[in-house]
């Protein structure tokens, strides 16, 4: 009486996948029954449950909250809006665990689930034990043995979002859910806010007709940045998808990266926690690491992962965590998940208190070029093993590396990373220089070491 998963859709950190090919309700379904067992055996039955705004969600979220209810599991749907509202719950209405059923920042036709457990981060062998569980699901009893309650839990969200602003001046920002969850979690913020809020795809709308809903992207900053230069605006803000990773621009219309933004965040952190860690993953600028010591905080580097990110900030008991991607963690003055909403609204707290505008934050950085992260094919059973070939031939050689995620290199002209995708059969690399100079010989290294197993680096 089992349940088969597709063999592609239990990923690292979340289930994912394509609706009507590698998922369906019948997953969802199976889903909530493994999920609800596995929550028993730890001594919880109290879950809550929220959805984001594709097309497929009701469907999945109604099959998601039958299966738990069918393993004696009492459910709390909390509704449509983002994942870090479903955070926000798992947190605050004593649940044992919560289930956000959401295709993150992936193109219409996917969709899948992000979990938490006992209010910690449910991700790697806890997926996996997922599938085996549901493949030794009994057979399934005849009526529905948990209970639900319906809780409308977005306004309670928003006034706490809201409270952690005390600005002096009020702002001109422009804001852009994408069509993603969280649009009307922003509508209702801004009208708490002071300033001028320009909203840009606030509403709802799961084919995301604008543009794709993932602000790590340039092309899907073009209409924000648009925006800001149009209004006048100081800054400009973007979601993903589900709501957990931001985006920013300057009032010149410049990016303002996962790392960068994190010193303008750090900053403000440290003055309440001196000496405190600030973590951020391996792929973050040099630059930051340089800053947050700087600044008299401790920077500590860790592997990439939304998940794996959120442990250490639980395990160090660090105020500010962040990750390139746009996965920042705030345990000052909250909760320490990722919510790009809440730190929307502490970025522009700190700006509102502070006579520099963010465009003249970012010119005070040192510069530095940089690639973009390059993500290249490599078979799933051969990314970690050229990894490991290149950590050896460098350790040999007698470089200075770090090998948390990967393994990251340190030369005389700035830094270089190589390391594996833990959701896809890619490797991913990064290199970092003061010079254009510099930076070509990072390159041209990266490319030789490479080379030697067999893997050529992308142009």
């Amino acid at each position: 009486m089992g349940h088969r998963f597709d063999s592609t859709i239990l990923r690292e950190y979340d289930i994912r996948g394509i609706v009507g090919q590698t998922l369906s309700a019948a997953d969802a379904h199976a889903i909530g029954r493994a999920y609800a067992l596995t929550l028993a055996k730890a001594g919880g039955r109290r879950i809550a449950v929220g959805y984001d705004g594709r097309l497929t969600s009701p469907e999945l979220e109604a099959a998601l909250v039958d299966g738990l209810r069918m393993e004696a599991a009492d459910v709390v749907r909390i509704g449509r809006g983002p994942t870090p509202m479903l955070y926000y719950a798992s947190a605050t209405l004593g649940v044992d665990g919560g289930v956000m059923v959401t295709g993150s920042h992936n193109p219409p036709d996917y969709n899948g689930f992000k979990f938490v457990f006992q209010g910690k981060p449910f991700y790697g062998n806890a997926i996996r034990q997922l599938g085996e569980t549901a493949l030794k699901l009994p057979e399934a009893p005849e009526h529905m043995r948990g209970r639900v309650e319906e809780r409308a839990l977005r306004e309670e969200y928003v006034v706490r979002l809201a409270r952690d602003y005390h600005g002096d001046r009020p702002l001109i920002a422009a804001w852009d859910p994408g069509n993603g969850a969280s649009g009307e979690v922003v509508q209702e913020l801004t009208a708490r806010l002071p300033g001028r809020h320009v909203l840009l795809n606030e509403i709802i709308d799961g084919r995301f007709p604008a543009h794709h809903p993932d602000p790590t992207v340039p092309e899907n900053l073009v209409q924000l940045k648009q925006a800001v230069a149009e209004e006048s605006c100081e800054l400009g803000i973007a979601f993903d998808g589900d709501g957990d990773r931001i985006g920013v621009v300057d009032a010149r219309g410049r990016i303002m990266w996962g790392d960068q933004l994190m010193v303008v965040l750090a900053r403000d952190v440290l003055t309440r926690h001196p000496g405190a860690p600030i973590i951020a993953d391996v792929k973050a600028s040099q630059v930051l690491f340089d800053e947050i010591a700087r600044m008299g905080g401790r920077p500590v580097m860790a592997a990439t992962g939304h998940s794996l990110i959120k442990a250490k900030l639980a395990q160090l008991g660090a105020p500010l965590a962040g990750e390139m991607s746009g996965h920042i963690f705030f345990a000052d003055g909250y909760y320490g998940f990722d919510d790009a909403i809440y730190v929307a609204v502490r970025l522009l707290d700190i700006l509102s208190r502070d006579r520099k505008s963010l465009a003249e934050m970012r010119d005070v950085l040192p510069v530095v070029v940089n690639t973009p992260e390059l993500r290249f094919a490599c078979p799933e059973n051969r990314k970690f093993a050229v990894v490991d070939e290149v950590r050896e031939r460098l350790r040999q050689a007698g470089a200075e590396i770090t090998d948390i995620d990967g393994v990251r290199v340190r030369t005389p002209d700035g830094w270089w990373l190589l390391r594996a995708s833990n959701t896809q059969a890619v490797l991913v690399a990064r290199a970092e220089s003061a010079s254009e100079e510099g930076l070509a010989r990072l390159k041209q290294q990266l490319a030789a070491i490479l080379a030697a197993s067999g893997v050529a680096l992308p142009d």
